[in-house]
């Protein structure tokens, strides 16, 4: 039973700073050009996937204290 008059609540959009913005644009380069690596300090395999790329830009940018919300668990 919903109460009266009231609407459900919107989810807000993510806002991401426009470091961060560039972080993952630089990993989707590096993917793009085959250099893009996982792991720690790039000593995995190669990422394929555009995801997984997305992913490492906001992780580095997060290291490098740009604006990104923190990571879901």
């Amino acid at each position: 039973m919903s109460v009266k008059g009231r609407k459900p609540a919107k989810k807000r959009a993510r806002t991401y700073g426009e470091a961060a913005e560039k972080w993952v644009e630089s990993a989707m380069r590096r993917r793009k050009k085959g250099t893009l690596r996982s792991g720690p300090g790039g000593k995995g395999g190669k990422v394929k996937s555009r995801e997984q790329a997305i992913a490492i830009g906001l992780s580095e940018a997060r290291e490098k204290g740009a604006k990104v919300p923190r990571k879901e668990s």
